[in-house]
């Protein structure tokens, strides 16, 4: 049996430990063949050598974040604590302060984590339109809310407006129960799940009463001129022409945009093309207006997903392939 000391000198002792030794007795669910013990501003583990040296780059892993943020939910702790892969630990511990767009509830970061989703921050940061397309789960839409929320509490907007086209993907809108908000709703939950994650309940319910958060269907932004906002127009494939044109001829002084969409999820009646291909191509070359395209690397999503993204893309290509041979 091995006997080892760790010091917890750099963090607050109770946030590590939690109230009445709540998240101590967490870590000993965890490493229940260790016998662990604390006092004052250390933590002793005795047990054999490859039990402690897994149980101390997990505490690592908790200093290292308590470190940075002060403050570390029982939630997060015990998710650290589970996380046995690179991408589940990644998503805690920040590599780089510096990449961190927002500090969320119970002291989670939320940051661009894959490469393109990087590219992304800095194409918002030098450009007042950016185009973020891509396939399910690569990140584009939390990642522009990040950056609104970033720019609201950073003071650089005065409002944050989301919208998205409220377009039928398999069932009508008349025949869902509910009045209009209860019928438009369920459209823009992504959006709203998003700012859950960002914003204290209690001060996302008085920006949404102040409207200086408001999520709207695309058809409300009609004749509006949008000023000192960011502005996230989400789902843009299921826009048409007009539509896009619309909305992107709203964006009025000391504003910025970020158009996000998924070209192969177009949910539109058959006999109406998507306008975001069209938007892409005659506005490829505007200074100012960057495009960023995601792939499957970028999904944040279950491991799955990147699989059935590919899937699904081999498919396209052999059917695309078919009928070119016809």
């Amino acid at each position: 049996m091995t006997d080892t000391i760790i010091n917890l000198e750099s963090v607050n002792p109770i946030e590590f430990f939690g109230v009445n030794n709540g998240k101590l007795d967490l870590l000993k669910k965890k490493f229940p063949l260790l016998k662990i013990l604390s006092r004052g501003t250390q933590i002793k583990l005795s047990g054999a050598p490859e039990q402690i040296e897994n149980a101390k780059e997990k505490i690592d892993l908790i200093v290292q974040y308590l470190e940075r943020n002060g403050h570390l939910s029982e939630n997060y702790f015990e998710q650290i604590l589970g996380g046995d892969d690179a991408e589940t630990i990644d998503n805690f511990v920040d590599k780089n302060p510096n990449d961190i767009l927002v500090f969320g509830p119970n002291g989670k970061t939320v940051r661009a984590r894959t490469a393109n989703q990087k590219k992304m921050v800095q194409a918002a940061d030098r450009n007042d339109i950016v185009f973020a397309i891509g396939p399910a789960g690569t990140g584009k839409t939390y990642t522009a809310v990040a950056l609104a929320v970033r720019a609201l509490k950073n003071k650089m907007v005065k409002k944050i407006i989301l919208t998205r086209p409220a377009v039928e993907a398999g069932e009508s809108l008349g025949f869902l129960p509910g009045d209009l908000k209860e019928k438009i709703d369920p459209y823009l939950r992504p959006l709203y799940d998003a700012l859950d994650d960002m914003i204290p309940a209690d001060k996302l319910g008085y920006y949404m009463t102040t409207r200086t958060i408001e999520i709207a269907p695309l058809a409300y932004m009609r004749g509006r001129t949008l000023d000192n906002a960011f502005i996230i127009l989400d789902e843009a494939q299921n826009t048409n022409d007009l539509q896009l044109k619309m909305f992107l001829t709203r964006i009025g002084a000391n504003a910025k945009a970020i158009i996000t969409g998924d070209p192969t999820q177009v949910d539109l009646p058959r006999n109406m093309r998507s306008g975001l291909d069209k938007a892409i191509r005659i506005l490829d070359n505007i200074d100012g207006i960057a495009h960023i395209a995601l792939n499957e690397e970028d999904v944040v999503r279950h491991r799955l997903v990147k699989s059935i993204i590919r899937a699904y893309e081999k498919d396209h290509e052999i059917e695309e392939q078919k009928h070119g041979s016809r």
